[in-house]
């Protein structure tokens, strides 16, 4: 059938093996027991934002502000 020896087929169910038993362990190894999860998880930092600036001004500000400076441009214009 194939060229393929007995030792690579061995090497490669024994591939196998480890390739399905490693997640099955790891998650057995967290699910039931949460302190595993939660000892491994408090090593590792979540996002951590910095701390928040000042707020920029409404729009309603923005736009008085607007026409204080058209009105002062305004005078400005007239007097010169």
């Amino acid at each position: 059938m194939s060229n393929v020896g007995t030792s690579k087929g061995l090497l490669e169910v024994a591939k196998f093996a480890v390739y399905v038993s490693v997640p099955i362990g790891l998650m057995y190894f967290f699910a039931n027991n949460t302190k595993n999860i939660q000892r491994f998880m408090g090593n590792r930092p979540y996002v951590v934002y910095p701390p928040e600036g000042p707020r920029p001004q409404s729009p309603e500000e923005l736009r008085e502000m607007a026409r204080e400076i058209a009105r002062k441009r305004k005078m400005e214009q007239s007097s010169a």
